[in-house]
């Protein structure tokens, strides 16, 4: 008789910082992504700001509904949590790269996009190789 593992979705520290490193990554290949696209096709910099804003707040829902759909509640709390934690990241980031701290409006975008992407996160289907819930 083999025993059960515990998943890291059990524990609620771990699992927040699992999906704010979720969305985190999301977010970098996104905010490349658009770069990249900004670079080599339309050589306009007015759609820099949307683009980054659209790449932060699919980071976060991702985030947040990765979170959502392994932990199966609170998705609003741990939405308002995760986009919280990305925005921290962000604005570390940014401290470091330019010397500011970003805009409140982020830390909106942010915790709007995570508390979407939790509630839909929990209220979505149940992974299949998910153990103990």
């Amino acid at each position: 008789m083999h025993r059960h593992k515990r998943s890291i979705w059990s524990s609620y520290p771990l699992s927040l910082l699992m999906s704010a490193a979720a969305g985190t990554a999301v977010c970098f290949l996104l905010t490349m992504f658009s770069a990249l696209i900004l670079y080599k096709l339309i050589n306009d910099i007015r759609l820099a700001e949307w683009l980054s804003r659209g790449s932060i707040a699919a980071g976060a829902f991702s985030g947040a509904y990765t979170g959502g759909k392994h932990r199966r509640r609170h998705g609003l709390a741990e939405g308002i949590i995760c986009g919280a934690m990305l925005y921290l990241v962000l604005s570390s980031v940014s401290l470091i790269c330019t010397g500011t701290f970003t805009g409140i409006k982020k830390l909106l975008l942010l915790t709007v996009a995570g508390v979407a992407g939790g509630v839909s996160g929990v209220n979505s289907d149940r992974p299949r190789n998910l153990m103990d819930q």
